[in-house]
């Protein structure tokens, strides 16, 4: 009975089982093979090697590999590992690995035994990873390779702990499977535009940092619950489920007091996090009931990219010691807010963000180069940003409830828009308002104030500060993809006005960048937009503008196909035209297999659970006679039996036709049929538990 389930959840006792305490500092890392430890257990020659690789200014040496397979086999043997693993990140868009233990024998005795070549070089079966036609069921082989930029860390379990080493993943003949290559791909041309054009500004060269914070949102609901709907634990979110008189309207729970249970699993969960040098920073109720945030401090984005996947792991795993489910599903609730993943990416040279603007001239028109860069990017490419950001679970988020919509705008606040519309009116000095004036040098070119940017909730890619944060993403997907796409158009714009700077004489080098800002403003200021998003009148508007409106998972990956798209990704060897249309077959696919997987859950549930009940319901009020009220009543379920029959019946021929568009309405027309019922339908026969329950308790 769903009453029981209610009072087992509220009565749940709590245990913390590692709390953080004023000594965790102490454990932050402890179980990442990072530069400290390298510098304890490497010789000099060796650790300075790794270290130019590290920092990007060298190849990776083979010859240093086996004296680093040593020590990182003795650090983790030490710290309780038996086994290692290559931990890679394929196009399933979660993490895979293939665990070997140390053990090989040594005149005919077992020992321990790790070398240079185990660490640098696996072999995974290549067959059974999505391919999208790169690699047949008979083709199984594929290779791992080390990404020495991303440290070693240890996953531990209940009774053991395995050593993990970031890797790529490619297939025999070269082809990439997975999602950090065309990372590491992109970050590397970004880096390279970057230093290109800092050099046209006549700085010298310094390190390029590609920086992100990953803000991840999430759902808890107790497990006993999620037990009982077959719809959460197949599909990953309700497929059915009116909503309760009382969900987010009061806006109560938003950086309410944290539930003693919750606080008690984020504390465990900040514990894990830290011990593999994961910066946990903020954690907070979201705007949902049942709803969660856990911020990290910024990271270089490869290693930032690591960390996200390995915080979707540990929540989840977390959540279960606590008799939690930990939701990561876009929309796992109709209704009330979804889940995204807040992108926040940034550009640093040397020790500059290079969208923060400066203290003096030249570092302020570097920042506006920088912003028009970007605001031409996110125009001419639109179509790949909505691409990287979609899924089954995000058509179900994108365009309500503190979502972005599916049209990619650009959100400056009212001071940039302010400078951005002078730029293009030939550059008239703006006017002092609030904050520190910044100049630019240039009298025709207006000042800057300190940072007064407000927050759109509405825009799928804002300029909060000092980075720009893509909203669209959604929460169970992985960085890679948004940031590869980010990375790859935002370096075609900065080689672009370079290529225009590169050809200024140094007397005229200051007119000449004006005259660029001032006609990439004017040719690109249509995706420029700082009102609201959900209202019909912006779609109306962007139309008008001509941007992208891509609502769907199967119009927004169409984009992967088109000559100029792919074209783009080939000159910066970032993906090449095969890659890229195989990532289309892996999508499309995808989506199809998780569209009827929901459809085929929600015809079981509709048949199996929902539609007995109902009948005894019914069963029970027509055997009743001479009383209006209840025959009324038996009237209603008859009618809405009818109905329901006839949803199931459609559901059926569409899982039999396998088309999608059939699918998605079958789905959107059975819904509302079963929710009704669930409002009519005797309360303690009901079989799924209810919004108001798993909302609220836990």
């Amino acid at each position: 009975m769903r009453s029981n389930l209610v009072l087992a959840a509220s009565e749940r006792s709590l245990t913390v089982t590692s709390p953080l305490g004023i000594a965790a500092l102490e454990h932050f890392a402890e179980d990442v093979f990072d530069a400290d430890k390298m510098a304890a257990c490497l010789s000099r020659t060796t650790y300075k090697k790794l270290m130019g690789t590290l920092q990007g200014m060298q190849p990776l040496d083979s010859d240093i590999a086996d004296e680093v397979a040593s020590a990182m086999k003795a650090w983790a043997v030490g710290r309780g590992a038996t086994h290692y693993t290559h931990w890679f990140q394929p196009l399933t868009g979660g993490t895979a690995e293939k665990h070997d233990a140390f053990l090989e024998f040594q005149d005919e005795k077992a020992i321990f035994a790790f070398s240079g070549k185990m660490l640098t070089v696996g072999e995974p079966d290549a067959s059974s990873f999505p391919s999208g036609g790169l690699r047949s069921t008979f083709e199984a082989r594929g290779y791992t390779a080390w990404d020495p930029t991303s440290p070693a860390f240890i996953k531990r379990h209940s009774n053991g702990a395995t050593l993990c080493i970031p890797t790529v993943f490619c297939s025999y003949h070269g082809e990439v499977l997975d999602k950090k290559t065309p990372l590491l791909r992109s970050t590397q041309a970004l880096k390279a535009a970057v230093t290109r054009l800092m050099t046209v500004f006549g700085l010298p060269v310094e390190p390029v940092k590609v920086t992100l914070g990953a803000e991840q949102e999430y759902f808890l609901v107790d497990k006993k619950f999620y037990l009982e709907r077959p719809d959460l634990i197949q599909a990953g979110r309700t497929l059915f489920g009116a909503p309760p008189a009382k969900h987010q309207q009061l806006e109560d729970h938003y950086f309410g007091s944290i539930p003693p249970r919750i606080l008690a699993f984020m504390t465990d969960v900040e514990a894990e996090l830290w011990k593999l040098g994961i910066p946990a920073k903020t954690r907070h109720n979201e705007a949902a009931p049942a709803q969660f945030e856990l911020a990290p401090i910024f990271e270089e984005l490869n290693l930032a990219v690591d960390h996200n996947m390995l915080v979707m792991e540990v929540l989840r795993q977390v959540a279960n010691r606590y008799g939690l489910v930990c939701l990561l599903h876009e929309k796992p609730f109709a209704c009330i807010n979804g889940s995204g993943k807040h992108n926040n990416w940034s550009v640093c040279y040397g020790r500059k963000n290079l969208l923060d603007p400066g203290s003096n001239p030249q570092e302020n028109a570097i920042f506006l180069a920088m912003l028009v860069a970007v605001i031409r990017a996110v125009d001419l490419h639109a179509d790949l940003l909505r691409m990287a950001s979609s899924g089954i679970g995000n058509d179900c988020r994108l365009g309500a409830n503190e979502a972005p919509p599916a049209i990619v705008s650009v959100f400056l606040g009212d001071q940039l828009t302010e400078v951005i519309n002078q730029l293009e009116k030939g550059g008239v000095k703006a006017k002092a308002t609030t904050g520190q004036a910044l100049r630019i040098g240039v009298d025709s070119l207006p000042t800057l104030q300190a940072d007064t940017t407000d927050r759109n909730r509405t825009s799928p890619f804002a300029f909060t500060g000092n980075k720009f944060e893509f909203r669209a993403p959604g929460s169970s997907q992985s960085c890679a993809g948004v940031n590869t796409v980010i990375n790859t158009i935002v370096a075609e714009s900065l080689d672009y006005i370079a290529d225009k700077l590169e050809k200024a004489s140094p007397k005229n080098f200051n007119g000449v960048l004006q005259g660029i800002l001032k006609n990439e403003v004017t040719a690109h200021k249509r995706v420029l937009f700082n009102g609201d998003g959900y209202h019909v009148k912006w779609v109306q508007e962007a139309e008008k503008r001509g941007l992208p409106n891509l609502p769907t998972t199967l119009e927004a990956i169409a984009p992967l196909l088109t000559p100029e798209n792919q074209a783009l990704f080939a000159k910066y060897h970032v993906l090449n035209a095969t890659e890229m249309t195989s990532r289309y077959e892996v999508f499309l696919e995808d989506y199809q297999r998780r569209l009827t997987i929901e459809a085929g859950i929600a015809r079981e549930i509709a048949v199996n659970m929902v539609r007995p009940v109902v009948f005894k319901e019914y069963a029970k009020l027509a055997g009743v006679t001479g009383c209006r009220s209840l025959t009324m009543a038996a009237e209603e379920l008859a009618q809405r039996l009818e109905q329901l029959d006839a949803a199931i019946q459609k559901l059926s021929a569409a899982l039999e036709s396998q088309e999608c568009s059939a699918m998605r309405t079958a789905l959107r027309e059975i819904r509302p049929v079963v929710d009704a019922l669930e409002g009519i339908v005797d309360n303690a026969e009901w079989p799924l538990p209810k919004y108001r329950e798993m909302l609220f308790v836990y």
